[in-house]
């Protein structure tokens, strides 16, 4: 039982270091993964289907 009481008490000790973004970090932060998200499915996407458009044509030639 120490060892859990020891373990709660570090991990609230560490959980009063931590400097928690503000809320405008945070959605700067959530606009920028969605960005981030939509760009690479795009690219990701365009990739597929160059891809694919150049397998077919090889093989249907």
């Amino acid at each position: 039982m120490n060892k859990i009481t020891t373990y709660l008490q570090e991990s609230l000790a560490e959980m009063k270091k931590v400097t928690w973004p503000t809320k405008k970090e945070t959605y700067n932060y959530t606009l920028l993964v969605i960005g981030i998200s939509i760009g690479t499915a795009l690219f990701l996407g365009l990739l597929d289907y160059l891809f694919s458009s150049g397998f077919q044509f090889i093989i249907y030639r």
